[in-house]
């Protein structure tokens, strides 16, 4: 199975990627290529062969792999994690939600919701009427 997105990509679609940046990305590829698959998986879905007969969603598949992969390269490894810290001087108060401070390699909702993973679903229940022993 071929990963969703390369080393190339990136660069291209994103930013120049030092010599470290592209060793660390190729190891990274494939990690976040198989996490994809693993959540079509979990939802009943084959998504190498949802995207062999769909050329969008191959590319959108392209786009959040570089997504998370990039973030991953983006967060900083020296620091301890926290998922936001604030900072203030006098009156003025500012505060900061760290996108990916554990480091974690993980798929946000927006990117399931992208790549058709995750759909919201609402169903109800009455509550009065319909139910037996409550007319």
């Amino acid at each position: 199975m071929a990963d969703y997105a390369t080393v190339t990509d990136i660069i291209n679609l994103k930013r120049p990627l030092t010599a470290a940046e592209q060793t660390r990305a190729g190891y990274l590829l494939p990690v976040v290529s198989d996490a994809i698959r693993y959540e079509a998986q979990k939802v009943g879905m084959d998504f190498d062969a949802m995207i062999a007969v769909d050329t969008v969603l191959a590319t959108v598949a392209k786009a959040v792999t570089v997504d998370v992969v990039m973030r991953e390269l983006n967060t900083p490894g020296a620091q301890l994690p926290a998922t936001q810290y604030s900072e203030g001087a006098g009156g003025i108060n500012q505060s900061y939600t760290l996108p990916n401070a554990s480091g974690r390699i993980a798929l946000w909702p927006s990117d399931l919701k992208s790549l058709g993973l995750r759909r919201q679903q609402i169903s109800s229940l009455p509550l009065w009427g319909g139910l037996k022993g409550c007319e």
